[in-house]
């Protein structure tokens, strides 16, 4: 026997192989059944039966430069107590291993300034590539003190945490540091550094001597085959990265997609795998998602746990989720098929988010837990055209307690739900024979538009109802660009009778404007023409809610008097205060207030008190306008739409939000860690201006010196009478439209001001 096996070494490890891959199928088989029987006792779908994994990458990569100390200090303070830490090692000239997001250098530091003649061409993975690399560096050289700051590698992210003393820092460094409860080290380019005669394999076993290495990744075939048998029993899990399905393995020269195809290979040295997400829930070429795969169904009967990467709050979601990230990373954990055992994210308090919702969300049929008003605006206008029939039957499903209409008025008097006056704004009358109707009202806006008030109602309801995009210019960000122009313009009486057919509704709010020019130009009395709507309608459930809202104090006294429904008084500016004789004045007609969300945080560099007195006087306040965009937010907001809804309502006490993605908000009121004092600390309440304290204190800006203050004397008064002004108003704030006198903004230090521009780059849209 021991001649054949001699004689024949070909013959004996063909049987040995398959005596080895028999072995692991039994096994595999084993020990799928015990798993089976205990994730059938746990709410999660994982091989395991466990919650799945929040895994940061680079720490909290999303807000800070990758791999940064900051970023990897930030995990713990937001996400669930168990999440991993993920670097990506790479190997210096020396064979010193750092967590860098990549061999090359130039786009995630500024290597390029200390040493800019080091830039060297190399081939990587067969590219020819020109870049600064680690391997041609000491870790001398990256302690520099001319080169050690780790930056953004995405420029769409803020600036501001760049060269704030984020040195390079290597594995044993971060590990010691932090003492994860994970620690996950990902290998990319093994073959490259042993082109380089660096050894990748011989740095972790001899850093796995002090360091705990829970996890190892790696999409090379071969480095596995390497050091899969160099680790102990002790040694970490083997987890085999797939990137792109057309991407070449460069050790067999096959594709991932090839790969795939063979799992119970895959399982006989790993433990798991880690696919792009598309690998689970594919997308089409419009950015729509397609329906899920088996791949992870398929990973688990062989036996290994799926962790998928490819998750960020800032871009590359399907439409399908509304702009909304958590509800991409509950799709991957939580959509009663299957879960994935875990996520690389660079946003890991988003991903803690979906993992704690098991324990913290209540279903949609129960009684919801948080103390306020879920109002849509226009509907549920972030999925469809606003203020059509789909975006208010959305709002309504998606659990908004309110529904609004804005009301407009046609040329024959016929209220309508539009959020403009302007047809220009949000329908296709561009396309409509009623092009040549545009005019000029002063009254309403500077410009031209094709008016409401300039067509009958017979002409207005041919037209057709278009999705707008708030952030298609600047940022390319298009809202669910398959509604075209297809809803029709909903009648005020159609969207009570609505209302009154939901049994899940509070009420409805209804906003009206230009009352004063459509009774004086046009001969319209919108406040006998709404009322007359709502008698019309058989008035409204009497269950039901009615809140009537206008910028205009007479508009609303008028309403007071003619109907028994709450008013609610709009302050359209963005004001920092609002004194007290302003809130007597109000509360003589109205039963509530709404105010921009400005108006309650300086973009995060400071907070008002403005809800705190108006709740003083018993007046609730409404918050306006809510969207799922990271745009939208201030950075301090971790671009998480509900961490925004949080701070609001948890933290300066609103009781309501006026949003477009009402399922966001509705989703958020369910969640019973609102009715606890102790939040997990993926449910921060920002603090205002908390994260300047990570921001570098060196002022990047020149100081403010006596030769600034010194300017050219005024030039004489040129006497005139002066206008009739009913307070002190800023450059940028329009006159109050009643008898209400409004304190400006309250100015901030420049010191303050600096920052918070730092802070907030992108372009903020707030209504």
């Amino acid at each position: 026997m021991i001649t054949y096996m001699q004689d024949n070494p070909s013959m004996f490890r063909l049987r040995a192989s398959k005596f080895l891959l028999l072995s692991v199928l039994i096994l595999s088989q084993f020990l799928s059944t015990q798993l089976l029987a205990q994730r059938s006792k746990s709410p999660w779908q994982t091989l395991t039966g466990e919650a799945p994994l929040v895994i940061a990458r680079g720490g909290f990569s999303g807000l800070f430069p990758d791999s940064s100390v900051t970023a990897y200090s930030f995990v713990s303070a937001t996400s669930v107590p168990d999440a991993v830490l993920w670097c990506d090692v790479q190997l210096t000239k020396d064979g010193v291993g750092i967590c860098f997001p990549d061999v090359t250098m130039y786009k995630d530091s500024n290597v390029q300034d200390a040493y800019p003649k080091r830039k060297n061409s190399y081939l990587l993975n067969g590219v020819p590539t020109q870049d600064w690399f680690t391997i041609d560096f000491t870790s001398k050289d990256l302690k520099s003190v001319f080169c050690k700051f780790v930056i953004r590698g995405i420029l769409s992210r803020s600036p501001a945490f760049d060269d704030n003393r984020n040195v390079i820092s290597t594995v044993e460094n971060i590990a010691t540091q932090f003492k994860p409860a994970g620690f996950w080290l990902n290998v990319q380019h093994d073959a490259f550094y042993a082109q380089h005669n660096l050894s990748m394999s011989g740095f972790l076993l001899s850093v796995s001597k002090t360091v705990t290495i829970d996890y190892l990744s790696s999409p090379e075939l071969k480095f596995f085959r390497d050091i899969g048998s160099r680790f102990g029993k002790t040694g970490p899990k083997f987890v085999f990265r797939f990137l792109e399905k057309d991407d070449v393995e460069v050790s067999t020269n096959q594709t991932y997609g090839s790969l795939m195809t063979n799992l119970t290979f895959i399982k006989t040295f790993a433990s798991g795998v880690l696919v792009p997400k598309s690998y689970i829930w594919p997308v089409d070429k419009d950015q729509y998602l397609l329906p899920h795969t088996t791949f992870v169904q398929d990973a688990h009967k062989a036996g290994l746990q799926v962790y998928a990467s490819g998750f960020a709050n800032d871009f590359d979601l399907a439409y399908n989720y509304s702009y909304d990230p958590l509800a991409e990373y509950l799709s991957f954990m939580d959509n009663g098929n299957f879960s994935v055992d875990g996520v690389v994210s660079d946003f890991p308090l988003t991903a803690s988010s979906a993992v704690g919702k098991q324990n913290t969300v209540s279903p949609i049929l129960e009684v919801t837990q948080g103390d306020f008003f879920v109002i849509s605006k226009n509907g549920a206008s972030g999925d469809y055209p606003g203020c059509s029939d789909l975006a208010y039957s959305k709002a309504i499903e998606d659990g908004a307690d309110i529904i609004d209409c804005a009301i407009q008025m046609s040329s024959d008097g016929i209220p309508f739900c539009l959020n403009s006056s302007n047809l220009l704004e949000g329908t296709n009358v561009f396309q409509s024979p009623f092009i040549n109707r545009s005019s000029t009202v002063p009254e309403i806006a500077p410009h031209a538009g094709i008016y409401s008030f300039s067509l009958r109602w017979s002409e207005i309801k041919t037209l057709r109802l278009a999705m707008t995009h708030p952030y298609s210019l600047g940022f390319n960000l298009f809202r669910n660009p398959r509604e075209k122009s297809s809803e029709k313009i909903v009648p005020l009486y159609d969207f009570l009778i609505l209302a009154n057919k939901s049994s899940s509704l509070v009420g409805v709010l209804i906003s009206v404007e230009n009352v004063a020019y459509l009774r004086g130009k046009q001969g319209i009395d919108v406040v006998k023409e709404v009322l007359y709507a709502f008698k019309e309608a058989c008035c409204i459930d009497a269950t039901k809610r009615v809140m009537i809202q206008s910028s205009n104090s007479p508009v609303l006294v008028d309403f007071k008097k003619q109907s028994p429904y709450e008013i609610v008084y709009q302050v359209e500016e963005n004001v920092g205060d609002i004194v007290d004789s302003a809130i007597e004045e109000i509360k003589k007609f109205a039963d509530a207030v709404v105010v921009s969300r400005r108006s309650v945080y300086f973009f995060l560099s400071g907070q008002t008190h403005l809800v705190e007195k108006l709740h003083k006087f018993n007046l609730p306040v409404y918050v306006k306008t809510f969207r799922n965009e990271f745009v939208s937010q201030p950075w301090d907001f971790f671009s998480d739409a509900t961490v925004e809804i949080n701070t609001y309502v948890a933290g300066a006490g609103v009781n309501g939000t006026i949003t477009e993605f009402p399922l966001t908000a509705a989703r958020y009121k369910r969640n019973r860690c609102l009715t606890r004092k102790d939040h997990p600390p993926y449910m921060p309440l920002v603090k205002p201006a908390g994260l300047l304290g990570f921001v570098n204190h060196d002022s990047p800006h020149p100081a403010f010196t006596a030769d600034d203050v010194t300017e050219p004397p005024l030039p004489p008064v040129t006497f005139r009478t002066p206008p009739n002004i009913p307070g002190p108003l800023s450059t940028d704030e329009k006159a109050p439209n009643s008898k209400t006198r409004l304190t400006p903004p309250l100015l901030l230090p420049a010191l303050a001001m600096a920052l918070a521009s730092l802070l907030l780059l992108s372009s903020l849209s707030i209504l």
